[in-house]
């Protein structure tokens, strides 16, 4: 029984460090990828990556809803993917892109929170834990920087980033880990809300998820383990 435990444990924690993997190669490729049959699969890939933090969890319920979700998207991205090139404003486009992304962005909204969920009922904390933390991160980044993609869609006065232009999905990706991180290159700023104060909140956020959860799950992490004649302040005599 205590065999068939770690084995599960270890299957969870290449996982999530598969679920991160994901995220970081898929960060590469979308933000390479600027025609949209090219950016419906990318984009389909990063919803596999969705899943698989959905599973991770172990709540079946979010499958559920994560499944009919991204089944959802995956008609938008084929649609796109017919339609294929550049079409014209009047064609619909930016109206199918703004509902691809937002849907997308939904979903990573929800992915991190069913993981932070499953973490903290989790009674240890370990690799699999700090894995799933960071996960939880990565994915809030991604979040915002699909919801930049939907904003930039459809704003059109003034374009999301003013003179620079409505931008790109690298644009946003770039832009939205900056963000989270509060780096503030200050290069691409968005033009006009609701932009900027989406900006504003994941900044906040990305603050507060480092200094609570990465911050107490690395912490508590160093800890494990040591003994309690170890600890700061135990000194004998």
């Amino acid at each position: 029984m205590t065999g068939h435990r770690r084995l599960r444990t270890f299957d969870a924690t290449n996982r999530y460090g598969l679920v991160i993997l994901l995220i970081v190669l898929t960060y590469a490729v979308s933000a390479a990828a600027s025609k949209r049959p090219f950016t419906s699969v990318v984009i389909l890939v990063q919803l596999v990556t969705v899943w698989l933090a959905f599973s991770v969890s172990e709540s079946r319920r979010a499958q559920r809803v994560a499944g009919g979700a991204i089944v959802a998207v995956a008609g938008v991205a084929l649609v796109g993917l017919v339609v294929g090139g550049s079409p014209p404003p009047e064609a619909g486009a930016d109206g199918l892109d703004a509902t691809f992304f937002a849907i997308s962005a939904l979903l990573y909204l929800v992915a991190p929170v069913v993981i932070l969920r499953h973490l903290i009922r989790r009674p240890v904390i370990d690799v699999q834990t700090l894995a799933g933390a960071v996960a939880s991160y990565l994915l809030l980044g991604m979040m915002f920087a699909f919801a930049y993609r939907a904003l930039g869609t459809v704003q059109t006065a003034p374009l999301f980033f003013g003179s620079d232009g409505s931008g790109t999905m690298s644009d946003d990706l770039f832009f939205s880990f900056v963000t989270l991180t509060t780096t503030g290159y200050g290069n691409l700023v968005p033009a006009a809300n609701p932009g900027q104060s989406l900006a504003v909140v994941e900044a906040i956020l990305g603050q507060l998820f480092l200094v609570t959860a990465v911050g107490k799950i690395v912490s508590d992490y160093g800890r494990r383990g040591r003994r309690p004649s170890e600890e700061p302040g135990s000194g004998q005599g």
